[in-house]
């Protein structure tokens, strides 16, 4: 089994930064990419950010685009989200994924069905 820890969450001003981190650990046989998505109360899971692990290449969502950059960490299969700038309407759970399956055309990264592995979720609060 492929447990996923999550850590950085927490309350801030609205223009502050924060950085979420990843981590994955147990069997990991394959870890095509990892992502983070959040669901705000009242929504749907929406994704927020990806990564490939093989080339580091990352991909994001049109509206965060600018205020967040998703990249690996020297430690093996961890990754690091750091959000600028951050608005209340960023206010969510935010859940990081793993996708164990082979590569794929990326746009089937963007989507929930994609990801085989979760993590609990870390609060992100934004005050105005």
């Amino acid at each position: 089994q492929v447990q996923l820890a999550e850590s950085g969450g927490g309350l801030v001003q609205a223009g502050a930064s924060l950085g979420l981190t990843c981590s994955a650990s147990g069997r990991i046989v394959r870890n095509d990419a990892m992502a983070w998505f959040r669901r705000a109360p009242g929504k749907e899971r929406e994704f927020v950010a990806g990564i490939r692990m093989s080339d580091g290449n990352a991909y994001y969502d049109g509206s965060s685009w600018g205020r967040v950059t998703l990249s690996k960490t020297k430690a093996r299969n961890t990754v690091l989200l750091q959000m600028n700038n951050l608005k209340p309407e960023d206010t969510a759970v935010y859940y990081c994924a793993l996708r164990a399956g082979r590569r794929a055309e990326l746009s089937k990264y963007y989507s929930v069905d994609s990801y085989d592995y979760w993590g609990q979720g870390t609060q992100v609060t934004v005050s105005a």
